[in-house]
């Protein structure tokens, strides 16, 4: 007999866990409930843990049932990452403090990963934005903490430090479950969080603790940089109807434009009715050549023409992650772009997107592609926990965000401290 125990939110949902490995033969010996251990153990969610058995006979039936099932390869570590903030954000507190950045600046100089730390002292504006970031989102926290204890002053006893600290960590805690953040990964950051917590601990070192974390998980945004070697060949990959088209035309214009750049552009979405005719408007604007492709060797030759140009963007057509089809011709078409080019692939995501959706595509696009990733429409959705979420799932660098249909104005290299100031309740 086989006996192994599942977890779950609900008792369903563990024996569900439990036969989906196990079969229908499976014996459910106990349920319990584990409470959450640690010091956030207040605002975590218990969870249901059962007990499960099977006979080994049942197993080896269960086992012949089964196909094989491909296991996507482990995601790239994270680069180094500048941890620096660059523009004012704010997290609130229910007192003011007087001496909040001398224990940031010093919290953040000792802990910065190697080479950072000179790169932040050769701009003097860092630490003073630092200073304003966090201090007016300490301003934007301390409504809502002051407001329900002002109706009560006068009833209830005086807080004591650690539960000033415990009311300001749990308030955080929402407001990143609020903005879609998977409740795994706030777990992450609270546990991290807690073994830098210790008695007497102020809530300024706390928040910059948790701002440093999030920082650090995002990583070091990884825009297209142009090389030497020419030319650079850039696929950009994604469902349908997230913005790959025009996010293509932003970043044509901002080489060609703004870095003078020679650019190139190539579809090969033969699928979608006047795709190419969408992208040869904005490359007749740019004055930039346009060509179709229909198979790899027809772009392998057409790149092999291409030697005089800086970049080479092409857009590829966009499908359902279901459609194994049309994920073959893709894959195909970039797989066989020959070693000496310099190439690069971005999954283009939209930010309005379901969390489920999301992990369903990732899963299938790790599956067939190294790729970074692009996020649109952020001016469509006032919840960025997606982007977290989907950093941390696929390991993948984030490259640039859209938040508009002009072109080029509405296009950025990812700002990780932007983001983080809204993850925390920011605007």
């Amino acid at each position: 007999m086989t006996i192994k125990k599942f977890q779950g939110r609900t008792e369903e949902e563990a024996i569900a866990k439990a036969k989906e490995e196990f079969g229908a033969g499976t014996v459910i010996m106990n349920v319990k409930e584990v409470r959450p251990k640690g010091f956030f153990r207040s605002f975590k969610t218990s969870m249901v843990e059962v007990t499960a058995a099977i006979e080994e006979t049942e197993i080896k039936s269960s086992a012949r049932q089964l196909e094989p099932v491909s296991v996507p390869e482990a995601a790239p570590e994270p680069s180094n990452i500048n941890m620096a903030a660059d523009e004012p954000i704010s997290i609130p507190r229910p007192n003011p403090m007087k001496e909040v950045f001398a224990s940031v600046e010093s919290t953040w100089s000792s802990s910065m990963p190697q080479g950072l730390h000179e790169e932040v002292k050769k701009d003097n504006s860092v630490e003073n934005n630092l200073e304003e970031k966090l201090e007016s989102l300490q301003s934007l926290l301390e409504k809502k903490l002051v407001q329900p204890a002002d109706s009560t002053k006068e009833t209830l006893p005086e807080e004591s430090p650690m539960d000033e600290n415990l009311k300001f960590i749990k308030m955080i805690y929402g407001i990143l479950l609020e903005n879609d953040v998977d409740e795994k990964y706030v777990n992450q950051i609270m546990d991290e969080v807690e073994k830098v917590m210790k008695s007497g601990i102020s809530v300024d070192h706390i928040l910059s603790s948790i701002y440093q974390k999030m920082i650090l998980k995002f990583g070091q945004p990884q825009p297209i940089e142009i090389t030497e070697q020419k030319p650079k060949v850039v696929f950009f990959i994604g469902p349908t109807g997230v913005g790959k088209t025009t996010t293509i035309a932003k970043i044509a214009s901002r080489f060609k434009v703004e870095k003078g750049k020679k650019v190139t552009l190539y579809t090969a979405d033969t699928y979608r009715i006047a795709a190419a005719d969408q992208l040869r408007t904005y490359a007749n604007i740019l004055d930039t050549p346009l060509n179709i492709v229909y198979s790899s060797e027809e772009l392998n030759e057409e790149l092999a023409q291409a030697t005089e140009y800086d970049l080479v963007l092409i857009d590829t057509a966009g499908f359902s992650h279901k459609n194994e089809g049309q994920l073959h011709e893709t894959k195909e078409l970039i797989d066989r772009v020959p070693g000496g080019y310099d190439k690069e692939v971005y999954l283009v995501l939209s930010a309005t997107t379901k969390y489920r959706d999301l992990l369903d595509i990732a899963d299938i696009y790790m599956k067939n592609f190294q790729f970074k990733m692009i996020f649109t429409k952020l001016d469509e959705t006032s919840c960025f926990g997606n982007i977290l979420n989907m950093k941390l799932y696929t390991g993948a660098d984030l490259s640039y965000t859209t938040y508009g249909q002009n072109v080029p104005e509405d296009i950025e290299i990812f700002n990780t401290q932007n983001i983080v100031k809204l993850l925390l309740g920011g605007k």
